[in-house]
């Protein structure tokens, strides 16, 4: 008994040391995604206007068992657009990614801010950040929250790989699409959401002028002994991912106030997108493609950097990393969020939503 308590252990640590973020208000998306398409066309925001694919019935998650308003509120504004890539990522040559976006306040519109895109943690959903988003809009910010391929209510179907560098490339393609080939961007990313904007940015520093880093994956590459299971025992790791006791202990780990946020309410929806049809497949696509590799990228980054940390952080210790990417990053600065566990856009959004509008608005020119 005890070894296998032990393995249980060995396997929740695993999964949450890659930014796994159980707590995450997410639903289940019924229909399927073999849908017709409608071509309609949208003004980018920050310049160009480009035509726009929306998928016109898309149907946005299903909240109707959740309490949390902020939940149903963020759900009932996604919506899923086709992206171009490559025909390694998709035969059809584009794939469904799905986003919430917050315009800007009307009187905030002046701001001189960049438009700022954010990126989930592992295996999670722009839900993730349904008590941010709102109010960096409030505060003057242009804030997109979007899905990476494969997770969240993206895409599941037709797609031939879930890659690190699928998601990448999907992304990429994402902000041509919504603000134009050339418009410039601010990106944020939380846990494994980091190591994906580390390997964007590393590569576009064209456009992308500005980071956040929240409590991110950046010196640890790949996603472990995970990359080398026959897809069979993947298959059942990834099955796992589903179970109320891994949930539950992630769930908990993710917080500092564990009474007032590791709650049956989080838990419980936190399971809800894995009942998608295709979710486990591209789950197992993701972890035998090897995952991401940011560590050797972080130094490359020369754009304006804010490195956001929950004090009480249990996942990923910020003594050890957030000063890293202080001491690695050419232009980084570290700022705390006290009282906070890992995920400080869920557990102290006023907090983070001051500190990324002080950045952007004060420390960054949109020009």
């Amino acid at each position: 008994m005890s070894t296998l308590v032990t393995s249980v252990k060995l396997f929740v640590a695993t999964i949450v040391i890659c930014g796994w973020l159980a707590n995450q208000s997410q639903a289940f998306q019924s229909f399927s995604d073999i849908i017709p398409r409608q071509r309609s066309s949208s003004a980018a925001v920050f310049g160009a206007t480009k035509e726009v694919e929306f998928d016109s019935t898309f149907t946005p998650p299903d909240t109707s068992t959740i309490d949390e308003e902020a939940c149903k509120d963020t759900a009932s504004k996604m919506k899923r657009i086709m992206v171009r890539v490559s025909k390694d990522v998709s035969p059809s040559g584009s794939v469904g990614i799905s986003y919430v976006h917050w315009p800007a306040a009307e009187e905030k519109e002046k701001t001189n801010s960049l438009p700022l895109i954010m990126i989930h943690g592992f295996d999670s959903s722009a839900l993730e950040y349904r008590r941010l988003g709102s109010k960096l809009a409030a505060r003057g910010i242009d804030t997109y929250a979007v899905d990476l391929l494969g997770w969240g209510f993206s895409q599941l179907n037709d797609v031939s790989s879930f890659s690190a560098q699928s998601k990448v490339e999907a992304l990429k393609s994402f902000t041509e699409i919504m603000l134009g080939t050339d418009g410039k961007f601010g990106i944020a990313g939380a846990s494994l959401g980091g190591a994906a904007v580390i390997e964007l940015a590393a590569a576009n520093s064209d456009v992308c002028k500005a980071l956040v880093l929240i409590d991110a994956q950046g010196f640890v590459d790949g996603i472990g002994p995970m990359q080398y299971l026959p897809k069979p025992l993947a298959s059942i790791g990834a099955q796992i991912l589903q179970s109320v006791p891994l949930r539950s202990s992630a769930n908990k780990m993710s917080y500092y106030d564990t009474d007032t946020y590791a709650t049956d309410d989080a838990l419980n929806t936190s399971r809800l997108h894995c009942l998608r049809d295709g979710w486990s497949d591209a789950l197992v696509s993701f972890m035998q493609s090897g995952g991401f590799s940011p560590s050797a990228k972080v130094s490359q980054i020369n754009a304006p950097t804010l490195v956001l940390w929950g004090r009480e952080d249990g996942i990923l210790d910020g003594t050890e990393f957030a000063n890293k990417f202080v001491s690695t990053l050419p232009n980084g600065r570290l700022q705390w969020i006290e009282q906070c566990g890992h995920v400080p856009h869920l557990e102290q959004p006023e907090k983070t939503a001051d500190a990324i509008t002080e950045f952007l608005t004060t420390e960054i020119s949109s020009s």
